[in-house]
């Protein structure tokens, strides 16, 4: 068992507003862990890190029939929705429980596959969570992680106050314990923990179609206004309620944009233990 580690110190820039569980509970296997899918077997036990909701959690289990998933969340709150998405799908196959990366409370050698999405931006120390993901994961098993990397997310065309948003989210991030351009760096941090065999790959998310810009404009519209993240922009002195509005509304008006389009650029690690 985990003893004597280090407890996360970060904290969540996003938390569980409206706004940000809408963008959560869109995310599936497919759109956000395709890099990983093919190394799944049926009879696998899965540890999903920072499950949120579940929606990742739900898919991974229908792919382990005779296997189980167990999802984590350092948020014990959100564990409910994720139990309900679980129970809406009928799967038997799947648990849900607290728990902090840096101090995972699982013996040595016990998950097939370690799985973290959108989960070590966010933490206070990375090399740390992806030693403890190693540590619980069986010999010849995998650690699966994928983060975002916001400095290189792109868009076009060119809207006033999107830039704004971008070094906004940066400093408040940052602020927060985190590091938001993870993305980049998920290779060093692997190899730092100890980690040896390391498949880096890279994917993105493209929102272009009109309903795609509506939904991702309007999300991070809100979000500016009413998250955790906005109260933490304006608690930590990083923006005014003035600077907030005109970031919502530039992301509103880039959302009307016929020619928008928009690139979240994603860093993959897919890692294999040693036998």
């Amino acid at each position: 068992m985990s003893q004597s580690k280090p407890q996360e110190t970060a904290v969540y820039t996003h938390g569980h507003h409206e706004s940000v569980l809408r963008s959560h509970t869109w995310r599936t296997a497919a759109n956000s862990a395709a890099y990983l899918l093919d190394s799944l077997k049926p009879h696998m036990r899965i540890l999903d890190i920072g499950c949120g909701p579940g929606t990742i959690t739900a898919d991974l289990a229908a792919r382990v029939p005779d296997g189980r998933v167990t999802g984590v969340d350092h948020a014990p709150g959100i564990l409910d929705q994720a139990r309900r998405t679980a129970d809406e799908r009928g799967l038997r196959n799947v648990e849900f429980a607290v728990a902090d990366v840096h101090a995972l409370e699982y013996p040595d050698d016990t998950f097939c596959v370690v799985h973290a999405h959108q989960v070590l931006q966010h933490v206070g120390d990375p090399v740390q969570a992806l030693r403890e993901m190693h540590r619980v994961t069986r010999p010849g098993g995998f650690i699966a992680v994928r983060d975002a990397d916001y400095s290189s997310m792109t868009w076009y065309p060119a809207t006033p106050g999107l830039d704004d948003w971008l070094d906004l989210y940066l400093r408040v991030a940052r602020a927060n314990g985190g590091e938001p351009d993870a993305g980049r760096r998920l290779t060093s941090w692997a190899r730092a923990a100890g980690i040896r065999d390391i498949t880096s790959t890279s994917s993105t998310w493209t929102f272009a179609t009109e309903d795609e810009r509506e939904w991702w404009s309007g999300l991070w519209a809100d979000r500016t206004l009413a998250s955790a993240y906005a109260e933490r922009a304006t608690e930590g002195g990083h923006a005014t309620p003035e600077r907030l509005r005109a970031v919502s509304d530039a992301w509103r008006r880039w959302g009307r944009e016929e020619d928008g389009w928009f690139s979240v650029l994603h860093g993959e690690i897919l890692c294999r233990k040693e036998a």
